[in-house]
């Protein structure tokens, strides 16, 4: 795709959705810094998501986590984000952080926490139903620190079964997204530690269960594209989580740490032509250092970039080198375009969407961050288990 026009209206149409807990105040497992402005609840947090989609055109939804973000009312929260002009998007499940799910949750020997477990599973199903949410995504915590702690294979069996109820309780037009994770907090082996067990399930669920790739859950030298690839192949690639990391873990910056990673990444959606099939793109990031608002806005502008660079791959091109074997023209096809600076095709895009070139200055300039540090004090900060 080299058309400036074609490139411009499918930049104009992707759909980045923000996390409401990356407006709140998080970070490490060793502290979180406080910050002045955070939102207070969940009303808050969509106002700063709303501002965020205000500002770059492209962030209409904010994912919800449960219980971080319980109300009483989920459709008044729905109508609080719709005339603020955002939407409630993917409902995210908590079963790592009561006592109970020490041993795990769905996997856990007792069924009575199973039990707990699943039922909260449903409960989000239900908000779904309340909130017009398409999206279940499920991580689970679950794993075991030593060998011999558990029986591999029977967790696998509680996991289906449990997998199983909350499928069968999704509407016609939900999905259920299935994370994994290397590693986090089990030590010795993780439950979901992998696309290949994350895919397995899927496949024995249904069309409407798919993968969730987290771009900063890998082993390092991971190629995550090839996965991507894969699932795409398979019709499994459900969403992202994307943020990055360095060493291990995650929750920097998406296209921080390797920005080429990203493009690679988003080169693999655009060859296949599903930047707009309804793969959620969703940023999953917690912000301990850097102004949230500003740190989402770079966010969704990184996304934004390297999906410019990968819709400027000259396919053609591209094709005819990898069918003759030219491995440096086909090599350099793809350096080209990600070599290309795109930042002016968006702020052009920018203008003919009637947004400021320059998002992140037009956010300083608009005076919502000195509003919301002097509306905002008193009352406690949302933050992790808030």
């Amino acid at each position: 795709m080299s058309d400036g026009v074609p490139i411009r209206a499918a930049l104009g149409g992707q759909r980045i959705e923000t996390a409401s807990w990356a407006y709140g105040n998080s970070g490490t497992r060793f502290k979180v810094f406080a910050q002045e402005g955070v939102p207070r609840d969940p009303y808050e947090k969509i106002a700063d998501a709303a501002t965020v989609h205000r500002f770059t055109g492209v962030a209409p939804s904010v994912a919800l986590h449960i219980p971080w973000d319980k109300v009483d009312d989920y459709a008044d929260l729905a109508r609080h984000a719709e005339n603020l002009g955002v939407r409630l998007g993917t409902i995210n499940a908590n079963v790592f952080q009561d006592d109970d799910y020490k041993l795990g949750s769905v996997t856990n020997p007792d069924p009575g926490v199973r039990r707990k477990a699943i039922a909260h599973l449903i409960e989000c199903v239900d908000i779904m139903d309340a909130t017009g949410s398409r999206d279940l995504k499920l991580w689970f915590s679950d794993g075991t620190n030593y060998p011999g702690q558990d029986d591999v294979r029977t967790r696998q069996g509680r996991l289906a079964d449990a997998l199983a109820e909350t499928y069968a309780r999704l509407g016609d037009q939900q999905r259920m997204l299935v994370e994994y994770k290397l590693f986090e907090p089990a030590f010795y082996m993780t439950d979901v530690p992998d696309w290949g067990t994350a895919y397995l399930h899927c496949v024995a669920l249904g069309d409407r269960a798919q993968v969730v790739i987290d771009t900063g859950h890998h082993a390092p030298g991971t190629n995550i594209e090839f996965i991507v690839a894969m699932l795409l192949r398979a019709g499994k690639l459900g969403g992202f989580d994307f943020n990055s990391r360095f060493y291990a873990d995650d929750d920097l910056m998406v296209g921080s740490a390797d920005p080429f990673q990203l493009f690679r990444i988003m080169h693999e959606i655009v060859l296949a032509d599903e930047l707009d099939k309804g793969i959620a793109f969703m940023l999953d990031q917690c912000h301990n250092l850097e102004p949230k608002i500003q740190a989402v806005i770079r966010s969704v502008m990184n996304v934004q970039e390297a999906t410019a660079k990968a819709l400027l791959v000259d396919h053609d091109t591209l094709a005819k080198a990898q069918e003759s074997g030219d491995v440096l023209e086909a090599n350099a096809v793809l350096m080209d375009a990600y070599n290309t600076d795109v930042r002016p095709l968006l702020r052009e895009l920018r203008e003919d969407m009637g947004l400021d070139p320059d998002p992140i200055g037009a956010y300083k300039r608009s005076g919502y961050f000195e509003k919301v540090k002097a509306e905002r004090v008193g009352g406690t900060q949302a933050g992790w288990g808030a």
